[in-house]
């Protein structure tokens, strides 16, 4: 497996802001600015699959995720959302030693419902064979307001409308009402799983009957399996957002999306439309494969937040299920003009990626096409940059989509995408000074005194401090 530049860069230390050029009255160095909360790098969490995260309201973001022994249901909180990485992670449950609770324990969420802390889960008999693969939901129940400390007790099994495999129960909230939506295999629909709505009446029982969201048929939903599970519902923008994920678990895993609008009747198939296309693939690019079973937060700053899992390698020995490297990744979510959720590629291992927008001409961005820099529009990935520790002082600025790979400044002011470690007179360095509105100047150590600007919609090297020098981070 290729080591990128990321992993070499953060591993020489956290410090993931520059130090900028200090100028007094005008400008403040980006440590100075430096906001109190670190920058998530991915993968947050190492051998977490299936992964929730979310902002409570005592401040707090929760996690709780399957781990690769599938023996037992965990919890860990942080203050920060990096802060996961580290935290103290808490055994709620352990399967049982027989019975069907004793196998698989799979895919955990967390819920408060009705001042109550419930967990959500599938599980399976131990013993071998098909068996195993019996799986049901459950649910434990805490017994008091604080999940990491209090004590947890099996509260039951989801009563399903058929004795059938299911599984990724979520519960929500629309318009007053509350919803549960799962995953399961309908007796005679010869598909792995498809997904189902209903009204919730009490945390394992239903309020009427099941509507059948989605199948699998699209040719991406029916790679190695027929299956759509693993839903997440986004509400932004007038408009209900449910994802899932499709097809076989290892690098074909991949994430679909049906949409309704706010006020539709939600029960009414109808009322959803599919994505035609996967929404979020494996990238080869950004060595992230199989990416899947997502969730939603928002960060620090309240953008919203993707949270998914993956594996930064490709091949896979043996059954995918018993890989245990799947990891829990976070990633920015972004939105086109009509408002619909953008998710780029996999941004890949290492701190998250900025997008610089200039403040001079607003929807012109730092992009880039293959080795060409430049300033305009451009996909979603081509706008995404890391920002990276350098050798000798400053930071690349290091595409996502070429990870050996840096924006490079010439002594005559041309800007290209450069091999990191192949560039003479600091060409691939820059320092990033933080003005007092917010935005950002890159100053070149190659060509002093000189920042990366838009002129006449190119992207140049200018002199001084002007608004074609700044750049909004998103």
């Amino acid at each position: 497996m290729k080591i990128s530049l990321s992993r070499r860069a953060f591993a020489a230390g956290t410090a993931l802001l520059p130090l900028a050029c200090t100028r007094a009255g005008d400008a403040l160095t980006s440590a100075a600015l430096a906001p109190s909360t670190p920058v998530p790098i991915n993968p947050l969490v190492r051998q977490r699959a299936d992964a929730q995260i979310f902002l409570h309201e005592d401040g707090y973001y929760y996690m709780t995720a399957s781990v690769p022994e599938y023996d037992r249901l965990v919890l860990r909180r942080s203050r920060t959302l990096a802060g996961l990485t580290t935290a103290r992670e808490a055994v709620l449950w352990r399967h049982m030693s027989s019975g069907p609770l004793s196998g698989f324990i799979w895919a955990p969420e967390l819920h408060l419902i009705d001042g109550r802390w419930i967990m959500y889960f599938a599980a399976g008999p131990s013993g071998g064979g098909e068996d195993v693969f019996r799986i049901r939901t459950y649910a434990i129940v805490c017994d008091g307001s604080d999940p990491m400390t209090g004590s947890w007790s099996v509260l039951g099994q989801f009563q399903a409308p058929w004795d059938s495999f299911n599984l990724d129960s979520t519960s929500f909230v629309h318009r007053g009402k509350r919803y549960f939506a799962w995953a399961q295999r309908e007796p005679g629909i010869e598909t792995n799983s498809n997904i189902y709505i209903a009204p919730q009446a009490t945390p394992l029982t239903l309020a009427a009957a099941p509507t059948r969201l989605s199948m699998p048929t699209l040719d991406w939903e029916v790679r190695g399996f027929k299956v759509n599970e693993a839903q997440a519902v986004l509400h932004r923008n007038g408009r209900l957002f449910m994802t899932y994920s499709a097809s076989a678990t290892d690098a074909r895993y991949c994430l679909g999306m049906l949409t309704a609008s706010d006020d539709a009747d939600i029960l009414d198939p109808r009322a959803w439309t599919k994505s035609p296309e996967p929404v979020f693939t494996s990238s080869h690019a950004t060595s992230v494969y199989g990416p899947g079973h997502n969730s939603f937060t928002v960060d620090e700053q309240g953008h919203d937040i993707l949270v998914y899992h993956g594996r930064d390698y490709e091949a896979i020995e043996g059954d995918p299920l018993f890989n245990p490297d799947r990891d829990t990744r976070v990633q920015r979510i972004y939105y086109d003009a009509q408002g619909r959720p953008e998710f780029g590629v996999p941004v890949g291992n290492g701190p998250l990626p900025d997008r610089y927008e200039s403040l001079a001409a607003p929807g012109t961005w730092l992009t880039h096409e293959g080795t060409r820099a430049f300033a305009g529009d451009a996909s979603l990935p081509h706008t995404q940059f890391r920002a990276l520790p350098a050798a000798g002082g400053g930071l690349h600025l290091s595409p996502i989509l070429m990870r050996d790979q840096a924006l490079t400044a010439s002594a005559d002011g041309t800007l290209r995408i450069t091999p990191v470690d192949q560039v003479t007179r600091s060409g691939d360095r820059f320092e990033r000074v933080v003005e007092r509105d917010g935005s950002v100047r890159l100053v070149s150590l190659a060509v002093p005194g000189r920042s990366i600007a838009v002129s006449n919609g190119r992207l140049v090297l200018a002199p001084g401090s002007g608004r074609e020098t700044r750049w909004i981070t998103r």
